[in-house]
C-alpha cells in the first residue's frame, strides 16, 4: 500500500481507505448477476482504516441537510437562515486525485475539477452559497476560464450552483458555460404542475442535454466520456470518466459509508442501481490486487477504487436479495424493516435505514 499512495498529496491519504486484504478477497469477481444471490465471505476479516470528520463538521452538515428544504436548496428567497448560516461556515478542500483532476469537498456533493490547459470543467456545483469559496478554491489550482459543467442528477446539493459558478468564475471572462446532463434530469427539472412554476428555477437547468448511451468529447488533452446510468440513483444519473487521468465521477450511485438514495419519485431503481454499480466496475481497472488504478470519486466521501466498489456492489446486491426473499414470503414493508435485512451492514453504513429499506422493497414489489 506505501507504494501506491507515494504519488498522491499528503492531504488526500487521510480520504483514501487502507486494506490489508487476504489473498481470498484479492480474487473476487469484478461483475456479479444483477439476478443470482451474493453470499457473504466466510474468509478473513478486512481491516481498514478511514478519514471520519470531526463531530462538529457532521453535525453541521446534518444540520443543513435537515433544516434546508426542498425549495430552499433550489436557492428560493424563502431558505432558512439558520441553514444560510451553517453554509457559511463551511470550508472548501481540494484534494489532487491524479492527472488533471481534483476533488473538492464541502457541504454538499463532491466536486471533481479537472484543470488543463485549455480551461476547467467541473462535475457537479453544490450550493449557490458556497461558490464564492468553490471558485477560490479552484482558482489556487488554475487560472483558467470554466468552459464546462456536467450534472450527475438533478439533485439540489450537485447543481445548486449552476448559475452561480460560471458568473463567478468567469468574471470579466466568458459566461457560455456548457452545462451537460441527460435529457431526464432537464425533463424533471422543467416539470411542473399545471398553472405553476417548476420546482427548480430555470436559471439551473442545463443547456446541453444528451439523450444517447453516452456522450464523449475532449478537453484538456484528454478523452472525456459521460455515460448515462438509467434507472439507478434516478433515471438522469451520469458517470464521467477521464480517460487520461484514469479518473472516474460518478454522483449518488456510489456513496461509501452510506447506503445508498434510491429515489422512486425520480425514477431510481435498486435493479438499476447494481447494474450502473456494475457498469463502474467494467470501467475501473485496478493497479493491483484491486487497489489503486482508476481513482473513483464518489457523490459524497472520500476517494475510492475499485475494490471499495466492489464492497459496496456486493452489499446493495446481498440486501436486494433478502429483501426479494422475504418479499416472496408475503411480508409486508413493517414486517421486513422489524426482520432488519441490513443487520450485518449497519455499522459500516450508518446505522438502520428505513429510507432505504422501503426503496428497496418498493422497487422490487413494482408490478412488471
Amino acid at each position: 500500500m506505501g507504494s501506491r499512495l507515494k504519488p498522491l498529496a499528503v492531504a488526500r491519504r487521510r480520504y483514501i481507505r487502507n486494506i490489508a486484504r487476504s489473498s481470498a478477497t484479492t480474487n473476487r469477481l469484478k461483475s456479479v448477476s444483477v439476478t443470482a444471490p451474493v453470499q457473504r465471505s466466510s474468509g478473513p476479516a478486512v481491516t481498514c482504516r478511514r478519514h471520519d470528520r470531526s463531530n462538529g463538521e457532521a453535525r453541521m452538515k446534518k444540520l443543513i441537510l435537515t433544516i434546508i428544504a426542498v425549495g430552499a436548496l433550489y436557492e428560493r428567497p424563502a431558505r432558512s437562515q439558520t441553514a444560510s448560516t451553517a453554509l457559511e461556515k463551511v470550508e472548501i478542500q481540494a484534494i489532487h486525485v491524479q492527472g488533471n483532476v481534483h476533488m473538492l469537498v464541502g457541504a454538499g456533493g463532491n466536486i471533481t475539477v479537472q484543470a488543463g490547459i485549455e480551461g476547467l470543467l467541473l462535475v457537479d456545483t453544490q450550493y449557490e452559497q458556497l461558490a464564492p469559496k468553490i471558485v477560490a478554491a479552484i482558482r489556487r489550482l488554475s487560472d483558467k476560464p470554466l468552459f464546462w459543467i456536467i450534472n450527475t442528477a438533478l439533485d439540489a446539493d450537485h447543481v445548486s450552483g449552476n448559475d452561480a459558478l460560471p458568473k463567478l468564475a468567469n468574471a470579466g471572462i466568458r459566461q457560455n458555460v456548457r452545462i451537460i446532463a441527460h435529457e431526464n434530469v432537464l425533463n424533471r427539472m422543467a416539470a411542473a404542475p399545471r398553472g405553476a412554476e417548476p420546482i427548480v428555477p430555470d436559471k439551473l437547468w442545463p443547456n446541453d442535454e444528451y439523450y444517447l448511451p453516452q456522450k464523449d468529447f475532449s478537453f484538456n488533452g484528454e478523452a472525456v466520456v459521460v455515460y448515462h446510468m438509467p434507472a439507478a440513483h434516478t433515471d438522469g444519473d451520469s458517470i464521467v470518466f477521464f480517460r487520461s487521468s484514469n479518473v472516474l465521477s460518478v454522483g449518488d450511485i456510489f456513496t461509501p459509508g452510506r447506503y445508498p438514495v434510491i429515489d422512486l419519485q425520480n425514477g431510481g431503481t435498486v435493479q438499476g442501481l447494481i447494474t450502473a454499480l456494475n457498469r463502474i466496475l467494467q470501467i475501473t481497472v485496478p493497479l493491483k490486487y484491486q487497489e489503486g488504478g482508476t481513482y473513483v470519486i464518489p457523490g459524497h466521501g472520500r476517494i475510492c477504487d475499485e475494490a471499495d466498489v466492489v464492497e459496496y456492489r456486493d452489499m446493495v446486491t446481498i440486501i436486494r436479495d433478502r429483501v426479494q426473499d422475504l418479499i416472496k414470503k408475503g411480508m409486508t414493508l413493517e414486517q421486513v424493516k422489524a426482520a432488519r435485512p441490513t443487520r450485518d451492514y449497519d455499522p459500516e453504513y450508518g446505522g438502520p435505514n428505513d429510507a432505504f429499506l422501503e426503496a428497496v422493497y418498493r422497487s422490487l414489489s413494482i408490478k412488471k
